[in-house]
């Protein structure tokens, strides 16, 4: 297997095409990747009941948000080496993979102490309902041991999709997803380990995914473009300050929304645990949704890379295009399903006709956030995949802190719409995103930036 068999030149051919099959492998990734809490809940609901929803769906907030950061600094890493392919320098590629490998897992690591050390006030300040309080401890306590597994997994995830490679991702996803599903059964179901049960599932299955994926490049070291010799992985203080310049407004971006968040989630915790459930039941529809949607913005991102570092900037707007045309069809498809299948994607996760009632509520709530993310696949894409980190986190902090926060906050308790205020100002953040994102697309301001690759 050479070299120029893993990475794949975007710089030429048809952009819908490649596209097309590009995304495809990062769509099914996604869709698995949320298979594992979605698992998690399902099985909770039917063996744990409407206490234990609540937990992991609360816990995962907090999981998520050491994960979405150190998937920032991995995307960083993935910009770095798309656009050091694009201008054709491959030899920087090594550096930038071993600096990239230290930097994430000691994240991992420096993560999993501090959820392992301020469990309780982490608990306190998230206002957990009290029937969930010791399940959300197991599940945050096994999980945030095993951080490490995670961010490992989605740092090898993101060189390999910057090397322009979809399908490997997608098979160490797959191995993970099947071990956890056996596992989740048999640990929460058959013998009765309730919450922990399913945590040991999802970590398990990461922790396997991760070791594999590292052994299965290593075996394929040369075509990977790393060739994993101790001295690669001592971080070169060039490229640290790349990843971390150019990683941190990204990490603080993810971070952003995940804190709006948990805020949001505290306010509803604050009704009761049926509405506690209710939108995390919501919030993970809406997440396997947007998690597969993702796949389009993923794949345009490396796309996008490649061709500003080569000069193509026709085929960089050509990108963005295909990605909207494809973030419609999949969206809208969607939003039909939703409206005539709603109560039934929640009675998958829980048997409480409490949660069922109030389902309808959050549904006609969140469908007017769908509109808001065809756009942001594309140019969202776009500010990544140029390497404008400083725009991006500016407009998630409006989305994720200002508005996401703001509008719950005025919609569910200044106007007192309640569940519904909350959940339609969840919805209605993410046009302070979108908005100002395609405005800048459209300028054109953006063809005087110089590339990254001029730096590497």
């Amino acid at each position: 297997m050479s070299g120029k068999k893993l990475a794949k030149d975007f710089t030429k051919g048809s952009i819908p095409k490649q596209m097309f099959w590009f995304m495809l492998p990062f769509m099914a990734s996604n869709g698995l990747q949320v298979l594992y809490s979605t698992v998690d809940m399902v099985i909770v609901g039917r063996y744990v009941g409407t206490a234990g929803i609540s937990a992991v769906s609360q816990s995962s907030l907090i999981l998520n948000f050491a994960t979405m950061v150190c998937l920032g600094f991995a995307n960083a890493g993935q910009i770095l080496v798309s656009q050091a392919l694009g201008a054709g320098k491959k030899k920087e590629v090594n550096d930038i993979i071993g600096t990239l490998f230290t930097v994430i897992l000691g994240m991992g690591l420096v993560f999993s102490a501090v959820v392992l050390l301020f469990l309780k006030p982490i608990q306190t300040i998230m206002n957990i309902p009290l029937e969930s309080l010791a399940y959300s401890a197991d599940y945050m306590i096994i999980c945030g041991a095993g951080l490490v597994f995670t961010a490992g997994y989605n740092m090898v995830s993101a060189v390999l999709r910057g090397m322009g490679d979809s399908k490997r991702p997608f098979m160490f996803i797959c191995l993970a997803s099947v071990i956890n599903l056996v596992l989740d059964v048999l640990f929460t179901g058959y013998m009765g380990m309730e919450v922990a049960g399913a945590a040991w599932a999802t970590i398990i299955g990461q922790a396997v995914s991760f070791l594999f994926s590292l052994y299965y490049l290593y075996k394929n070291k040369e075509a990977f473009g790393f060739d994993f010799k101790w001295t690669s992985y001592y971080p070169k203080k060039k490229y640290v300050q790349l990843i971390m310049s150019l990683g941190t407004p990204m990490a603080l971006q993810s971070g952003c929304i995940n804190i709006s968040m948990l805020y949001v989630n505290s306010m509803i915790n604050g009704i009761g645990v049926v509405a506690s459930a209710t939108f995390g039941v919501g919030c993970k529809i809406d997440d396997i949704i947007n998690k597969i949607a993702q796949g389009i913005q993923m794949a345009a991102m490396p796309m996008i890379s490649q061709n500003i570092a080569a000069g193509e900037i026709k085929r960089s707007k050509q990108v963005v295009h295909s990605a909207w045309t494809f973030a419609f069809i999949f969206t809208v498809t969607c939003m039909i399903l939703y409206v005539v299948f709603g109560e039934q994607m929640f009675m998958l996760f829980s048997d409480d006709p409490a949660v069922h009632a109030l389902s309808g509520t959050f549904i006609s709530a969140i469908l007017w956030m769908f509109p808001a993310f065809i756009i942001m696949r594309g140019t969202f894409a776009f500010i990544q995949g140029i390497g404008n980190a400083k725009l991006g986190f500016v407009l998630s902090l409006l989305d994720g802190v200002i508005l996401r926060i703001g509008l719950s906050w005025l919609l569910g308790i200044v106007l007192d719409f309640g569940f519904y205020g909350f959940v339609l100002g969840y919805g209605l953040a993410p046009y302070g995103c979108a908005i100002p994102g395609l405005i800048y697309f459209l300028s054109g301001k953006w063809e005087k930036r110089k590339t990254l690759a001029d730096q590497l």
